[in-house]
């Protein structure tokens, strides 16, 4: 049998079952802090929202990657600074050989034996040996060929402002004899062979070329800083070997490719480059070889500064990089907190708005069971009734 319910009894309770639901609703929300929570609550809602989630995570993801990027950057801008103090100090070592004594005394010479017409001494006083008289030197190590014409008015300083193109100088020694010398850049060196063409009638004629006789003490000076530099170049190698971060050595022949977007389409590539010794140039000396003279140490000094400029153009290049890289990194984080806020407004409760609306729904239902209770008592009078 089937309970009869009065119409105020059947309005109350529908209204309680309503403000339970809507209590539910709103507890709901407190508790998971969101308004939309399924796709039956807002479809538009839910699926933007997830759609916004979805991106911010994936560029979340792509973060790691970017910040390993920044690390590889790092690990090879710190080796190309120490590589840059080696280069300098490998510099250092060099620019001393200049500093020390010449490493040869003496060095190659050849003096005149004869003079025909004139005096050697009046090169000094512009009256030469004899106009249209040429004196050559044939080519030899660290000398290129020499040719010089005498003219009326040819003077030492002249010809030897000539014979420095040559690596060459010249002197009248205490008989006013003429004596060619090597400068201390090839001191090395033996002179090449001398002759004297004598077109003007003049005559001049030289003795044999002396060898260059090396000094002991400046040769084992020089020895040890070949030593010196040598161990400088092995700790240029095994410098740019150890820059790497995460299996990456920018320094060492491995490229870097960063993606920035969750497409794929936003990359940078980043070209490594090998920066060993040999990379740069540079290789290790011979003892008795090299730092012989100062051309030797020239030649070096040379190939270091090359090294230096390819140090700080990379340099340039790479913090030019890491400044992208840093500037997408800070750009990522930043959208993926829009994102994260556009998604949040779509979603969100208002936590302020549903604690008023359960305290709200709470006296409703309070007033709803007092008023299911008023609607009872005409059915307890009956009963009252029947009872007496």
């Amino acid at each position: 049998m089937s309970v009869v319910l009065s119409a105020s009894v059947r309005q109350n309770l529908l209204s309680l079952q309503s403000t339970a639901d809507l209590l539910a609703t709103t507890q709901n929300r407190l508790s998971s802090g969101k308004k939309v929570n399924t796709a039956l609550d807002n479809p538009t809602n839910y699926f933007t929202a997830a759609g916004l989630d979805n991106r911010a995570s994936d560029i979340n993801n792509l973060l790691d990657g970017i910040g390993n990027g920044v690390q590889v950057l790092q690990a090879a801008n710190t080796g190309i600074t120490s590589l840059q103090k080696l280069v300098d100090t490998a510099k250092s070592i060099a620019n001393q050989v200049l500093q020390t004594t010449g490493g040869y005394s003496p060095k190659s010479t050849v003096t005149s034996t004869a003079i025909g017409t004139g005096t050697a001494a009046d090169l000094v006083d512009g009256t030469v040996i004899d106009a249209t008289d040429v004196l050559s030197i044939a080519a030899s190590a660290g000398h290129a060929a020499f040719s010089f014409t005498f003219t009326a008015t040819t003077s030492l300083d002249q010809l030897n402002t000539a014979l420095a193109a040559s690596n060459y100088s010249a002197s009248l020694d205490s008989t006013n004899q003429l004596v060619i010398t090597t400068t201390n850049d090839t001191a090395s060196s033996t002179i090449g062979a001398v002759t004297f063409t004598n077109t003007g009638g003049g005559t001049l004629t030289f003795g044999a070329v002396a060898a260059p006789v090396a000094d002991a003490a400046s040769q084992t000076i020089r020895s040890n800083l070949v030593a010196q530099y040598n161990d400088i170049i092995a700790q240029i190698t095994t410098t740019a070997q150890d820059a790497s971060f995460n299996g990456i050595n920018l320094l060492y022949g491995d490229d870097l490719k960063l993606t920035f977007n969750e497409t794929g389409k936003s990359i940078l590539n980043i070209k490594g480059v090998t920066f060993s010794a040999a990379g740069l140039g540079l290789a290790p000396l011979v003892a008795g070889t090299d730092f012989l003279d100062n051309a030797s140490a020239k030649a070096t000094i040379d190939k270091i500064s090359n090294a230096s400029s390819m140090l700080r153009t990379h340099a340039s290049a790479l913090g030019s990089n890491l400044s992208i890289v840093q500037i997408r990194q800070d750009f990522n984080k930043n959208l993926i907190n829009v994102l994260q806020n556009g998604s949040a407004n779509l979603t969100l409760a208002d936590t302020n708005e549903e604690a008023a609306n359960s305290q709200a729904l709470s006296t409703r239902q309070s007033i709803a069971v007092s008023a299911l209770a008023l609607a009872n008592q005409s059915q307890q009078s009956v009963l009252q009734l029947l009872r007496t």
